[in-house]
């Protein structure tokens, strides 16, 4: 029987290494979104300085602590996902939970056209061009939603776009403990 060079057994080996590793992150996938921790939890809500959008009702920070539990979503007209996510988040405020709306770095008129095109879900939204809001809150990207309770601490925030899925396992419990005061 002829001998089989350990060299010819090298790239089998690797690939099986390889499928190995991507089933590995498969399966992690799966459990859900793998996201980085926020300093916020716990903690109040930074007001945000954002300006307003032309006709539509702006963004007052004093909202914060206005004793409801909120959602405020940082989006952008830009972002794809912000578009899938829109539709839950028109479900959510006609159920009459307040969400309140960041435009994170983007023109005026596309942020306009967008709320037009698809709706209003915000009882109050304000631009953030520069996206220091973001910052402040320590956002990596859009969309992100944050939710608090009514003192204005961050109970949870959700770094990816909200689902029914995920509004039902993940958001409608984070409301609950706002509610309940943490």
């Amino acid at each position: 029987m002829a001998r089989v060079s350990p060299l010819v057994l090298a790239p089998l080996v690797v690939f099986a290494a390889m499928a190995g590793l991507f089933a590995a992150g498969m399966a992690t996938r799966e459990r859900g979104p793998q996201e980085l921790p926020s300093a916020l939890i716990g903690q109040v809500a930074p007001p945000p300085v954002l300006e307003a959008l032309p006709g539509h009702p702006p963004f007052d920070p004093a909202v914060l602590t206005d004793g409801r539990v909120k959602l405020v979503n940082f989006w952008a007209s830009w972002c794809a996902p912000c578009r899938l996510e829109h539709p839950v988040l028109v479900d959510l405020a006609g159920e009459g939970l307040p969400i309140y709306g960041i435009a994170v770095r983007d023109r005026q008129a596309d942020s306009l056209a967008f709320l037009a095109e698809l709706g209003n879900p915000y009882v109050g939204v304000g631009a953030d061009a520069t996206n220091r809001a973001g910052v402040d809150w320590g956002t990596y990207g859009v969309p992100e939603t944050f939710v608090l309770a009514g003192d204005g601490r961050v109970v949870d925030r959700m770094p990816f776009p909200l689902t029914p899925q995920l509004v039902e396992t993940r958001l409608r419990p984070a409301l609950e403990r706002a509610a309940a005061g943490g």
